[in-house]
């Protein structure tokens, strides 16, 4: 996807999530994310985009802590919301095409400002979705070609990373299908970090399946998968240990 696509839907998705906080109201539950509310999504989601904007503003060139949510309620807290998702796109969108910044997983993408845009664009969605889920009625749609870009971005990247807890006393192969894009993951499990490659193996031992939109929202753990094929287990070992 190229950088003004992953631009706009953040920009869109921002809006969008705050929007349906308003509805919701801060003290709605969060069903998606057990013990949140909307308060919680609203600090979390907002600290993240301050975080993400201050590495690309600064060109920072190493790990940097994600700070503390603030202690912020009522109208002064959606306000900070809006107000850092605003920053964080009008950062992004004036950022040089070459800044050199920290990068915190190995998903393959052609640039540092690439990679904030295409991380902070899903983050968002994400979270669009947690706070259109408390506030009830039908979630806005997410494109197919978008939803692969994250199913991707998930597989090879935040799980290519030490920290994932995805892992089999003994090798296993789990295979990812969005159907409706003929696309295709095949997941590698062991006692080490899972190692992931695009295209279909003969060796897998489960596939998780289904049209890209309900898949990406499936392995975030937000709705069920829609179809598994072959080892329950295996369907089960993400469900239990993929949480991010």
């Amino acid at each position: 996807m190229e950088t003004a696509e992953y631009l706009q839907i953040l920009d869109r998705e921002g809006r969008s999530l705050a929007a349906a906080a308003v509805v919701a109201g801060l003290d709605a539950e969060v069903p998606t994310c057990p013990d949140w509310r909307v308060r919680d999504l609203l600090r979390h989601t907002g600290t993240i985009h301050r975080w993400a904007a201050g590495v690309v503003a600064d060109a920072h060139p190493g790990p940097r802590p994600i700070p503390d949510p603030p202690d912020l309620d009522g109208t002064e807290l959606t306000t900070w919301f809006q107000d850092g998702h605003r920053d964080l796109v009008d950062t992004l969108a004036g950022a040089p095409r070459n800044v050199t910044c920290w990068t915190f997983h190995p998903a393959p993408v052609p640039s540092p400002l690439t990679f904030w845009l295409r991380r902070q664009a899903h983050e968002t969605t994400v979270h669009r979705y947690d706070a259109e889920a408390a506030r009830g009625g039908p979630a806005s749609p997410i494109a197919a070609d978008f939803a692969v870009d994250g199913i991707d971005e998930l597989l090879r990247g935040f799980h290519a990373r030490a920290r994932s807890r995805v892992r089999s006393e003994y090798p296993r192969v789990l295979q990812v299908r969005a159907a409706d894009r003929d696309a295709v993951w095949t997941v590698r499990l062991s006692e080490q970090p899972p190692v992931t490659e695009l295209g279909a193996l003969p060796e897998a031992m489960a596939e998780l399946s289904g049209p890209a939109d309900e898949l990406y929202l499936a392995l975030w753990n937000r709705v069920p998968v829609p179809k598994v094929i072959g080892d329950p287990e295996l369907a089960d070992l993400w469900r239990t240990r993929s949480g991010i």
